[in-house]
């Protein structure tokens, strides 16, 4: 469990990530420029971006700009499913729009329908991690099946799935199998994906502990291990967001929260998404 915004955790190969970042998703232009630039300020070490986001250029510019040794900053991008059969126009255009020297972690967004594909891209990512052009490998929505089958093909587990994880959907089968075969598990929409007014054990925990009721469930995620991303535009929410390692929720509240589950969730089903609804010219 990490104990401050800087903090990192181990991965498997002896590297090591940031537990905490800013999550970029839906943002764009001038705004997720202001929204990174002011996570760097407030110490954050984590931006997440993604090809799909549209807003690799963005996101690099901000990190360029902000003054602060590239070897501080974790970039995170991810590259889409409809780009598996050509993957190394797709990292190039990562690294063009990012134009930062280097991706600290790359992840196949979306396991995709084709398998085929899919190893290709998981290849092609190797090979830029010997060029040293990326350094770090994930993965992202990825359910069990699909983590057995790469374990098959390449004898090696990847450091990371970054999947949909809140109170509603704590994913625990997921969770476990991740933390049993040394994956690092990664939450987005933490934050039960923009519904955390529709959950009021949240609220009274807040009043509880003197917090917000998104502190309290970033709290939950960092006290179960997770790595936690949580989407901001807001400079002050970006600030918030990050206040949450002066106080230790106690384990009948944890359990609390836990009780939640509730299988609800809001993202695709990896079996069946293609991808398909997200196509880009990459030039």
């Amino acid at each position: 469990m990490i104990q401050c915004l800087g903090d990192r955790i181990k991965l498997s190969d002896e590297k090591n990530m940031p537990g905490f970042g800013l999550g970029c998703y839906k943002a764009m232009d001038a705004e997720v420029e202001r929204a990174v630039r002011s996570a760097l300020e407030w110490g954050y070490t984590m931006v997440d971006t993604a090809t799909r986001y549209e807003n690799e250029a963005s996101v690099g510019k901000a990190v360029r700009e902000s003054g602060i040794d590239r070897q501080n900053i974790f970039v995170v991008t991810k590259m889409w499913p409809t780009f598996y059969d050509k993957p190394q126009k797709a990292i190039e255009y990562s690294l063009k729009q990012l134009n930062i020297d280097y991706i600290d972690m790359l992840l196949l967004h979306w396991p995709g329908t084709d398998e085929t594909a899919r190893y290709r891209a998981w290849e092609m990512i190797q090979k830029y991690i010997d060029k040293e052009l990326i350094q770090n490998a994930g993965v992202s929505n990825f359910k069990i099946h699909h983590l057995e089958a790469m374990y098959q093909a390449f004898g090696k587990m990847p450091a990371v799935n970054q999947i949909e994880l809140h109170p509603w959907y704590p994913q625990q089968e997921m969770a476990a199998f991740c933390n049993e075969n040394g994956i690092a598990v990664e939450g987005w929409g933490p934050i039960f994906r923009g519904h955390i007014k529709e959950v009021p054990l949240m609220e009274e925990l807040a009043e509880k502990y003197g917090k917000s009721p998104v502190q309290v469930t970033l709290r939950w995620h960092i006290q179960k291990g997770f790595v936690v991303i949580p989407k901001s535009s807001n400079p002050q929410r970006i600030q918030q967001n990050a206040d949450v390692f002066d106080f230790v929720l106690t384990e009948e509240d944890m359990e609390k929260i836990d009780h939640l589950s509730c299988g609800k969730h809001f993202g695709n089903d990896a079996d069946v998404y293609t991808g398909e609804d997200f196509q880009i010219v990459l030039s």
